[in-house]
């Protein structure tokens, strides 16, 4: 190869390395963004971002900031969710949010906080009631739908305040219908909704609203580790909810449907291989003392009545008694089927609002 040859070949080489060094020399000049960029137009937003930011600006104005202060010391020991259930000043929540408050403020739309009240509960249903004092003007009632006519696979939204993020909004489908939730009084509130809505600690007491913005249910459990989110929560109903309100509201306390026994607790029956509710004892006055109804003989050692059936239902349970009296109804006669030492008796009792029965002793 000539000395000319590499002589080209070096000059090719020098300009190309003079070419890619200008090409980032300009790149780094000329195309440097030191100035704000040009906004780039969007399109329109998808049908299901509309849809939520529809609801979310239609029912969070509804959606309250509960924080509590228990009965001794004087830091903030709880917080939660709530709603507001009417004009004047009424706001719904999970009873465990509220329960032996000392004090309770609820943060409403505009920012303000307003002292409560608790005007009473349901611990049965996991449901509380407080009352604004003062009341404020421009309260937002939330809109209430219904939830017996729900099915799984329906879009769901939860606002509310989880881990005191304030007007959080979540969304996912009802994952199940009709499940049971335990409470601590020992009766399971029924009918309950399951969502894979992300729902955290916080979330208690707060709104599910179906795909048009209304109540269905109060977001009141998680399931998952450190009861933290996990795919699975549960909200009591609203068909159970705008039943006891209202009659808190009215009463300071909701009817709870009853005949006046003390059951033995299910896990104790079902231990001793008994299927049904074992009565344990009888109260005195009661319908269930009317209508013959026996308690644990303690100094005979006998069991007592054993009730497997209720208005032709079989009862293996206490929460299997209770929906039967529920569907009866406060006031109605139910037909309690009774195992009595190897055989079986049929009783109709009335039955009663053991609640009314408890404010009265």
């Amino acid at each position: 190869m000539t000395d000319r040859t590499w002589r080209l070949i070096g000059i090719a080489a020098l300009v190309l390395a003079a070419l890619l060094a200008g090409e980032k020399y300009l790149r780094s000049v000329l195309l440097t963004a030191d100035a704000p960029r040009a906004v780039m137009p969007r399109g329109d937003l998808g049908a299901g971002e509309r849809q939520a930011s529809e609801i979310f600006t239609a029912v969070a104005p509804s959606v309250a900031y509960i924080f509590t202060r228990g009965a001794t010391g004087g830091r903030a020991e709880g917080t939660g969710s709530g709603f507001v259930w009417d004009g004047a000043g009424h706001v719904v929540t999970n009873h465990h949010v509220v329960e032996g408050a000392r004090e309770v403020g609820v943060v409403i739309d505009d920012g303000r906080v307003i002292p409560a009240r608790v005007v009473g509960g349901a611990p049965w249903a996991d449901l509380a009631v407080l009352r604004l004092t003062p009341v404020p003007d421009g309260l937002k009632p939330i809109a209430v739908g219904r939830s017996q006519d729900l099915l799984v696979g329906q879009t769901v939204y939860a606002i509310g305040n989880p881990f005191g993020l304030s007007r959080t909004l979540t969304h996912g489908i009802i994952s199940a219908l009709g499940r049971r939730l335990p409470t601590e009084t020992g009766r399971e509130i029924a009918d309950v909704i399951q969502t894979d809505a992300a729902i955290n600690p916080g979330n208690s007491g707060g709104p599910l609203v179906d795909s048009a913005g209304r109540l269905i249910g109060v977001n009141t459990a998680i399931v998952g580790p450190a009861g933290s989110f996990a795919g699975v929560g549960f909200a009591v109903p609203v068909d159970t909810v705008n039943r006891i309100v209202p009659a808190i509201i009215r009463d300071g306390r909701a009817p709870l449907a009853g005949i006046g026994i003390v059951a033995i607790p299910d896990e104790v029956a079902s231990r001793y291989g008994v299927k049904g509710v074992v009565v344990g004892a009888v109260r005195p006055g009661t319908s269930a003392a009317r209508a013959g109804l026996r308690g644990v003989d303690t100094q005979g050692g006998r069991l007592g009545d054993v009730i497997v059936a209720a208005d032709g239902a079989p009862v293996a349970s206490l929460a299997d008694l209770a929906d039967a009296l529920e569907r009866a109804g406060i006031g109605k006669s139910a037909r309690i089927r009774v195992e009595r030492g190897g055989r079986q008796v049929d009783l109709d009792v009335e039955v009663q609002d053991i609640n009314e029965l408890a404010s009265q002793r």
